[in-house]
């Protein structure tokens, strides 16, 4: 195949890599940006899939973070490019802040009590709702019966306290990076324009140059019949 490794990566390798890039997060942070500021359109459509991406990266729809982001980017007709690499706002790094102000502010909007059982066990629940799916699906198969308890506790103690909690953390976040990126992309467009300009003033002088001695070295009247 075209697109198959040569070297196919092990399985804790590529865990291990999402969970720390080669180079660490920095240099990966500074990819992205580098190629979000390359991308070929205007700053506020660009900035309008940054937006998308950011807003994504707080909602609890983890695994189609890509799909949510470029629905929205479409909808605001933002550069669905900018908004895949604006999710990566939401990493290993951010996740936990990120699940902390959005449960806590759900919790707060809903009413609900974040009491300390609900922080001690919140990774069981996503250990309890997964072991639910898990049990659920394979009792289509055999003559096992379904238990939906786990999940049921999954979606209202965390699921939906997190979508609902998500909304207006994300809508901050994402709208401040809307307004530092426009600027910044305008400039540095700006200042790749002007190089770019430069360079091709370069080439042609170079150019004009190279024709003048190529002229002169012929000589008054060489070529003239």
């Amino acid at each position: 195949m075209i697109f198959k490794r040569r070297d196919p990566k092990p399985a804790l390798r590529a865990v291990a890599e999402f969970l720390w890039p080669r180079g660490g997060w920095t240099r990966a942070f500074y990819y992205v940006r580098h190629r979000m500021k390359r991308l070929p359109d205007s700053p506020d459509r660009i900035a309008r899939g940054v937006w998308a991406g950011v807003f994504t990266a707080f909602t609890p729809f983890y695994g189609i973070h890509f799909l949510i982001a470029f629905l929205i980017a479409r909808a605001m007709k933002g550069n669905v490019l900018a908004a895949l690499m604006g999710t990566f706002f939401g990493n290993p790094l951010t996740y936990v802040p990120i699940g902390v102000v959005a449960l806590q502010t759900g919790h707060v909007i809903l009413g609900t009590k974040m009491d300390e059982a609900v922080h001690r066990s919140l990774g069981g629940k996503f250990v309890d709702a997964g072991a639910d799916l898990w049990h659920n699906l394979k009792a289509i198969f055999t003559d096992e019966k379904m238990d939906w308890a786990g999940l049921a506790v999954f979606r209202e103690e965390v699921f939906y306290p997190y979508l609902i909690g998500g909304i207006l953390p994300g809508l901050i976040c994402a709208t401040i990076c809307y307004y530092l990126m426009v600027p910044l992309l305008y400039a540095y467009q700006k200042r790749r324009r002007g190089m770019l300009k430069a360079k091709f003033e370069e080439l042609k002088q170079k150019a004009a140059a190279k024709a003048d001695a190529k002229r002169k070295a012929k000589g008054p009247g060489e070529g003239t019949p």
